[in-house]
């Protein structure tokens, strides 16, 4: 009988990687089963269907779903994308993506690539090499596109997803108040984050180019309009008030009671509870965000058929 023993270094494991797209596991059981040949080790990953991952990689990938895990002062929201809606809905999807934000919080992780070497429950692969595994058995390309962690320190995170996985949200409020009334504000403000969108928390986060451009944007406006110069100065500082309340969390008028800005409903619970609370943090992601989808023109595909 013929010995397959045969010992499996890393770079045979990394060639077959490349060659594949699998995940290290995968491709070093690969090799064992086939005494470290490495085409019988690729028909081995073909025929388990996990060497398909690599040739969905250029697939453009801007469905999926964001989802949370919190817990405490301690909140992570995770983007993982697919190609199509109907997968993002599939229950072994949600299942993956859970398991991902469950990975970063419970590892203490700030970004995307600190999770990916760490290992992925019940499985014995890492969250990279799930994902891979994930992608060969669903049979769509996926990414893991970012993470964002708040961490409260003494205080609350709480998370909010809306519309299944379309935007997500993390709020933060620090104090050391333990009511319940600081958690449920807390829900309250990211329901708001969902619906307002603001781009920064308060107003000294916004960059001095950024200002000086819509105040030359709201000069020219009103020059155009024919204001007289010596009031468009005046006209200008009103104006500029008004952009910060329609970009900054603590200026919007809070959904829930519109008279009141999220500032002010975050003063108010303080003065009620007799304790300071700060909105220190907020993150909110929107699904597919930035990414350019293609869009295929069948009719144009047809017609560069029969030329």
């Amino acid at each position: 009988m013929e010995d397959r023993h045969v010992s499996i270094t890393a770079s045979m494991v990394s060639e077959l990687r490349k060659k594949t797209g699998a995940g290290m596991m995968d491709c070093k059981k690969a090799l064992t089963e086939t005494a470290g040949n490495m085409e019988e080790a690729v028909d081995f990953l073909r025929k388990k269907g996990l060497s398909a991952a690599a040739k969905k990689s250029d697939r453009v990938a801007a469905e999926g779903a964001v989802v949370a895990a919190a817990a405490g002062a301690v909140g992570v929201l995770v983007e993982v994308n697919a190609e199509t809606d109907f997968v993002a809905k599939n229950a072994d999807f949600q299942q993956f993506i859970q398991g991902i934000a469950t990975v970063g919080l419970e590892n203490a992780v700030t970004d995307i690539e600190s999770i990916k070497a760490l290992p992925f429950p019940g499985t014995g692969r890492t969250v990279a090499e799930e994902l891979t595994h994930q992608i060969a058995t669903i049979g769509e390309n996926m990414s893991l596109r970012r993470l964002d962690r708040c961490d409260a320190g003494e205080g609350v995170v709480v998370s909010y997803i809306h519309g299944a996985g379309k935007i997500g949200v993390l709020v933060e409020l620090k104090t050391a108040s333990a009511d319940a009334q600081v958690e449920e504000l807390a829900r309250q403000i990211a329901m708001h984050v969902a619906a307002a969108n603001p781009q920064y928390l308060k107003r000294d986060q916004v960059s001095s180019e950024v200002v000086d451009k819509e105040k030359e944007i709201m000069r020219v406006k009103a020059l155009d309009s024919g204001k007289p110069e010596n009031i468009v100065e005046k006209i200008i500082a009103g104006q500029i008030n008004k952009y910060y309340g329609e970009v900054c969390l603590l200026e919007q008028a809070f959904v829930i009671d519109p008279d009141q800005t999220v500032g002010k409903i975050v003063e108010k619970l303080a003065k009620e509870l007799g304790t300071a609370i700060e909105l220190s943090n907020y993150v909110r992601y929107q699904l597919g965000e930035g990414i350019e989808k293609k869009v295929d023109d069948f009719a144009a595909e047809v017609a560069s058929l029969s030329k």
